[in-house]
């Protein structure tokens, strides 16, 4: 299935992605949940599909605006210097744990949504990822054990504003600037994505390719970060995972490509989709 998380007519609503259409959930709240983290948390997704199928009334895709795919997790937890390509192009050793940083709800925008250019600062940067969404409480998990608890898969744009993140060892103000995180368009269940470390990832900036690895490239792939984060935290249904992104950022190019107002950005990610981003500045 793929799943999405939308407003229409003004109103938030979840639910099935077919094509073009859009099978809304919202008007059976009671029985699959208000939102996409609810659902996840009644564990009603095994239903929506049976439902889905006889469901006569759709919206189509064209009239509704897209949400970041979890619009409020309760936890992101990001990971960096995660793709060997990247540890090389940053001249850093490769880790021995999982880099691990967080950012807040209000730092993502949906597909087709406008990342937002600080005024503060030029220096934005593209960082296509696989994001992990969690399905079912995961507490010191095996690494053997750990996709068990996935509820499925998103594209995701980490956009960096990298002089902040810089002005100390810790990430966490270039991270969370409003919408700077583009996160969807969709949630691609398991059965769909199969192997996550075999997904080819591409970031586009105005159509030209500015990274390019697979997932096999993972330093600590999408198990053992599950394992890794579960023994430090609870991991919760609709907690996202942001897996870390591969070379080619804008920061280690010479000279270096800042993303700006105008630009458009793409994460495509095979079996998963393609993430589309506009760059716009910041309106005070």
């Amino acid at each position: 299935m793929r799943l999405i998380s939308f407003e229409h007519q003004g109103t938030a609503s979840w639910g099935l992605l077919d094509g073009a259409r859009v099978i809304d959930a919202g008007p059976l709240a009671s029985r699959f949940g208000a939102t996409l983290k609810e659902a996840l948390q009644k564990d009603t997704l095994s239903d929506l599909g049976g439902w889905a199928a006889t469901a006569d009334a759709a919206l189509q895709l064209a009239n509704v605006n897209l949400l970041p795919v979890i619009p409020d997790p309760q936890k992101i937890l990001c990971v960096g210097i995660n793709y060997l390509s990247h540890v090389q192009e940053t001249g850093r050793e490769v880790p021995k744990h999982p880099m691990i940083f967080t950012r807040w709800a209000d730092s993502q925008t949906g597909h087709e949504g406008h990342i937002v250019r600080p005024n503060v600062s030029e220096k934005l940067d593209f960082e296509g990822e696989l994001a992990v969404v969690i399905g079912k409480r995961a507490r010191h998990v095996k690494q053997a054990d750990a996709l068990q608890h996935v509820a499925g898969y998103a594209c995701y744009n980490d956009g960096t504003v990298r002089d902040w993140q810089k002005h100390t060892i810790q990430f966490t103000p270039g991270k969370n600037f409003p919408a700077t995180g583009g996160f969807g368009p969709c949630l691609v269940t398991p059965d769909e994505v199969g192997d996550p470390s075999s997904l080819k990832l591409i970031t586009r900036l105005n159509g030209a390719i500015v990274q390019e690895a697979f997932t096999n490239d993972l330093i600590f792939d999408v198990a053992r970060l599950i394992e890794y984060c579960s023994v430090f935290t609870e991991l919760l249904p609709g907690d996202v995972i942001i897996t870390g992104t591969t070379g080619g950022v804008g920061a280690f190019r010479d000279p270096p490509l800042w993303m700006k107002p105008g630009d458009v950005v793409e994460v495509e990610i095979s079996r998963v989709g393609t993430l589309r981003n506009i760059v716009v500045d910041e309106l005070l």
